[in-house]
């Protein structure tokens, strides 16, 4: 196999695992949303799924354009059970600020594979649609960090304005 097929496959690879991670991604920040009592994270959370999804369809996209036609289209089972132990804290052990600790864990999940993505050999296209979503869930990232450090006692009308989805 040459160089050059090689790295075609390690890029294919790359944006495979960010395509799965999404999907987990996609997934996580809709289960939050449901579970959330605050009502502006909630279609925060909700808004940022859709998001992921359109992500999703980029990058597929992409790769379409680059003659790949076959997708992941399932996310990962380490996610399911992130998501399902995330439901039972929820649970158990008072709503909002668990729900957003998870939710901080899950980005900073997506936040290393985009890093592992972009440190491959990538074609510029793809590179600079990852670089981009990157910048995205960075910013999101953050809101959800400020969010769960947010005292439970401030009011709404000292809240952040979210990156916009």
């Amino acid at each position: 196999m040459s160089p050059t097929m090689r790295e075609g496959l390690r890029s294919e690879t790359a944006v495979q695992c960010v395509i799965e991670i999404l999907i987990d991604s996609q997934d996580g920040l809709a289960t939050v949303g449901e579970r959330l009592q605050d009502l502006t994270l909630k279609r925060y959370f909700f808004a940022e799924s859709l998001l992921r999804a359109r992500f999703i369809d980029q990058l597929e996209m992409a790769l379409r354009l680059r003659g790949l036609s076959r997708f992941q289209e399932k996310g990962s089972a380490a996610a399911t059970l992130h998501r399902t132990w995330a439901r039972i804290k929820s649970r158990l052990m008072a709503g909002d600020h668990t729900l957003l600790v998870s939710a901080e864990q899950g980005e900073d999940a997506v936040t290393e594979v985009y890093c592992k993505a972009l440190e491959t050999c990538l074609p510029m296209s793809i590179r600079e649609i990852l670089a981009a979503q990157e910048a995205h869930i960075e910013l999101v990232h953050e809101f959800v960090k400020t969010e769960r450090d947010r005292p439970a006692c401030v009011g709404k009308a000292a809240r952040k304005t979210a990156p916009a989805g």
